[in-house]
């Protein structure tokens, strides 16, 4: 368990932070914009989940919901640990993101799916609040699935945590449609409807 005694150091003032195993590394590294990418995503499901507290009126719709989020912010906290830790410490394990994390979202994106009608048109980010704020996280998502895919092909890192982000991003688009009245209140693209 982390324990925070004191929120500010002074380490970072020079313009670098450390590393899981307390490597030093520039603010700017790939790994460190690929997790602060990641906490990102995390803070924007955060806003959407105190939409869907606000706004969804089915209690229990409203408690799946915020416990499928809650899950997610959990594993991004992991995901984030994953990418700070190159690797483990001599004779310990590094925490890593795992299959049964990619594939619980992928049942729960068929779950979901399977209420909504196909799409005939690409959507616009919008509808409910909580659908938007949940298009933002997939954007952010896959911003630091973009980060990630670079950083791989200049260091090792864990392929489980990419294809973890590549479904997550899936899962909160599903979800925002679903968030829109199961895809009722989604807003169609009209191409070139805006000349």
């Amino acid at each position: 368990m982390v324990t925070l005694t004191r929120i500010y150091t002074k380490g970072g003032d020079a313009g670098e932070t450390s590393l899981g195993r307390g490597e030093r590394v520039a603010k700017h590294d790939l790994r460190v914009e690929a997790y602060g990418t990641v906490d990102e995503a995390n803070s924007v499901i955060g806003l959407a989940r105190n939409a869907c507290g606000r706004t969804l009126k089915n209690v229990a719709h409203r408690i799946h919901v915020d416990t499928m989020l809650a899950r997610i912010q959990n594993d991004l906290f992991d995901l984030g640990a994953d990418l700070c830790t190159i690797e483990a410490k001599e004779g310990g394990t590094a925490l890593r993101i795992v299959a049964s994390q990619t594939d619980r979202l992928e049942r729960e994106i068929d779950e979901m799916n399977a209420e909504l009608a196909p799409l005939t048109s690409f959507i616009l980010p919008g509808g409910s609040e909580a659908s938007a704020w949940l298009h933002l996280a997939r954007t952010v998502a896959r911003r630091a699935e973009r980060h990630m895919t670079a950083l791989a092909a200049a260091q090792p890192i864990n392929p489980e945590a990419i294809k973890y982000i590549n479904r997550l991003s899936d899962h909160l688009f599903v979800l925002g449609r679903r968030l829109n009245d199961n895809g009722a209140s989604d807003v169609l693209w009209v191409p070139g409807g805006a000349r």
